[in-house]
């Protein structure tokens, strides 16, 4: 477990609900969420239990850390030995509850699109490192440092134990934001039957 410097919060489980609705607000245009939940209404209604189930897994299996108590934004670490999410990991986390949250055809993208990215991430980061499975802030609280301030602890104890850090992103906006921190893409690659650009990155310890 990481130990953190800096004044950053560790995610406790009655804050999961209020982090996955921001969560919901920060990433409600993302190519990669609009393609699972096409339809915006049904995207407000759902989106959040698809959240919710990411911040449980990255509560059992990593770290999850928010700005504050008032969770201006949040990030999920995982290490590359618990990054693929199994059946049994899935179903601890409440895989079986968010399949009947989102339905069939939402799940069947979530998981047609699981299996894709997690086939790329073996094939480009296979040797041990951390991943950084996801991170938001609250679009009311972008371009005020919040996401520096999730990012800069996490990447200086990486740099401090010398551990390499893999991300990627289906945003192509982010990508000048991830350089800006050091890393690098590897990869860029169409999603198959979608027009959504897959791009991995990868960080070095510096």
């Amino acid at each position: 477990m990481p130990e953190l410097t800096g004044d950053l919060i560790r995610l406790s489980k009655d804050q999961i609900c209020a982090t996955s609705e921001m969560f919901t607000r920060a990433f409600f245009d993302d190519p990669k969420l609009t393609y699972l939940i096409p339809d915006a209404e049904i995207r407000k209604e759902r989106a959040r239990f698809l959240f919710e189930f990411e911040l449980r897994y990255g509560m059992i299996y990593g770290d999850v850390y928010a700005t504050s108590p008032t969770l201006e934004g949040a990030a999920v670490w995982l290490s590359s030995a618990k990054s693929e999410i199994t059946f049994w990991r899935a179903t601890r986390a409440g895989g079986i509850a968010l399949q009947k949250h989102l339905g069939k055809d939402i799940m069947k993208r979530l998981m047609s699109f699981s299996t894709f990215v997690d086939t790329l991430h073996k094939k480009h980061a296979p040797s041990p490192h951390y991943y950084l499975f996801f991170i938001g802030v609250d679009p009311v609280s972008q371009k005020k440092g919040f996401t520096s301030k999730l990012l800069r602890p996490m990447l200086a104890w990486l740099d401090r134990w010398k551990q390499p850090c893999y991300l990627n992103t289906q945003n192509q906006k982010n990508i000048g934001l991830y350089e800006h921190f050091g890393f690098r893409v590897i990869d860029e690659i169409k999603v198959p039957e979608t027009s959504i650009i897959h791009t991995a990155m990868q960080r070095k310890p510096q």
